[in-house]
């Protein structure tokens, strides 16, 4: 990797007057960006820098349009990376490797909630691809990511305008199937009810009640990564830059043609479903039988030679690589309900809370009665250290049971993480975030 050079995204663009305020919105958003005006440039960039995702402007590109996403993906294998197409959605572009279509103008806080988004799934395929072969090894085989295909499925909430009526005429001709809700309260009975591929906002006369759904839907675990297109008035107060940094996916105007706003809609669909697809495969793992029986985490064993081998991974892949060590914190409060067999009739739910609690890429495992340990690919020690906190507080916020008369107790963790440097190494990182959570221990 180029010293020095810390860049997550490359943007390929003819024109500055696109790259530039791209650019510059992301660095000020974490996703810190490298340029190129050429193929053959962006080509060598992704040969020798840590990037995760491309941006491409077709624009400019003409024939040398199609070959793009090809040949930038091609410069980054093994490693998987997404790449996105500012420029009209077209179904087609799908098929030339493109993973995202977004009509211009592109604004950064939208960029970086797609980016982050497709990256995840990416590094969800990656360890799709591992898990394959550490549980073919035990002789269970995991079925590939399927490909749904029925109609998507998009729920348009607002009131009945003349042109909400007509986006939603376009969505039924773009072979989705539309279902109308008027109220919030509708709104949430069938997001509630039936999953969606997206979901159309009519801000109307209000605006503000379109953002209050698109942050409830934020706010639950199971809707947060559905799309939320939000269609506004013209005369709409509302600026597009407050409406990404309120969560939503996408903003269309009256102005945008009908037949464009659907074909959005279906793009975004699109990439979650596939989103989703890989999510499902990935959970498998938990109905495998090769899990522990009492938290549905990695065994031990098994944890083992899948971290040998995302270790090896990670460093053909360029991506760093994460181990987090959770060890059940020896409190005076904790002597009662250990001694009488509490906690330990309390592990099986911890532990289970820690697998919904990691992402659906992570590994969680159980390596003692009262020991857990996580492989985080794709991340960095100060974000493992984070994940590591966040887990701790969420559980610790839980009360147990300790029997008749007895005072629940709080389930507190020894924390410590440590990164894999080369795959020799595992068993020395797993040492080291062993020891920096006893050392948590003893201050």
């Amino acid at each position: 990797m180029a010293s020095g050079v810390q860049a997550r995204v490359l943007i390929l663009a003819r024109d500055d007057s696109v790259a530039g305020p791209l650019a510059e919105g992301l660095d000020r958003l974490g996703w810190r960006t490298v340029t190129a005006r050429r193929l053959a440039s962006a080509e060598v960039a992704l040969s020798d820098l840590q990037i995760e995702a491309a941006i491409v402007d077709l624009s400019g590109f003409g024939d040398e349009g199609p070959e793009i996403a090809g040949r930038l993906k091609a410069a980054c294998v093994p490693r998987r990376m997404p790449v996105v197409a500012i420029g009209a959605p077209d179904p087609f572009l799908k098929d030339l490797g493109f993973d995202l279509t977004i009509a211009p103008p592109l604004h950064p806080a939208q960029a970086a909630m797609r980016l982050e988004t497709l990256v995840r799934t990416a590094v969800s395929e990656e360890e799709f691809e591992l898990r394959l072969d550490t549980f073919a090894e035990r002789g269970h085989v995991l079925e590939l990511p399927a490909d749904d295909p029925t109609p998507y499925r998009v729920l348009c909430i607002g009131e009945p305008a003349p042109q909400f009526l007509a986006l939603s005429n376009a969505l039924a001709r773009n072979g989705a199937e539309v279902v109308g809700a008027f109220t919030a309260f509708t709104a949430f009975d069938f997001l509630h009810e039936r999953p969606f591929d997206a979901v159309v906002l009519w801000a109307g006369d209000n605006a503000q009640e379109s953002l209050s759904i698109a942050a409830g839907m934020r706010r639950n675990t199971r809707l947060y990564h559905t799309p939320a297109l939000l269609y506004l008035r013209s005369e709409s107060s509302l600026t597009s830059a407050e409406a990404y940094h309120r969560g939503i996916t996408d903003v269309a105007t009256p102005e945008t043609p009908e037949s464009e706003t659907a074909r959005r809609v279906v793009e975004l669909a699109r990439a979650f479903r596939r989103q989703k697809a890989v999510r499902d495969a990935l959970e498998q793992a938990r109905h495998s039988g090769l899990m522990d029986a009492a938290t549905g985490l990695f065994t031990r064993d098994l944890f083992a030679a899948h971290l040998a081998r995302l270790a090896r991974a990670s460093r053909a892949r360029n991506r760093p690589l994460s181990v987090c060590v959770l060890k059940l914190a020896d409190k005076p409060e904790l002597r009662a309900p250990r001694t009488g067999g509490w906690v330990a009739r309390a592990v099986p739910q911890i532990g289970s809370m820690i697998g919904r609690l990691v992402r659906v890429e992570d590994t969680g495992a159980r390596l003692g009665p009262e020991v857990f340990a996580l492989a985080l690919p794709a991340t960095p020690l100060h974000a493992a250290k984070a994940a590591g906190e966040r887990i701790s507080a969420v559980i610790g916020c839980t009360a147990f049971e300790a029997g008749d008369g007895n005072q629940p107790f709080v389930a507190e963790f020894d924390m410590g993480a440590a990164e894999v440097t080369s795959p020799d190494q595992v068993v020395q990182a797993l040492e080291k975030a062993a020891a920096a959570a006893a050392g948590r221990k003893a201050s």
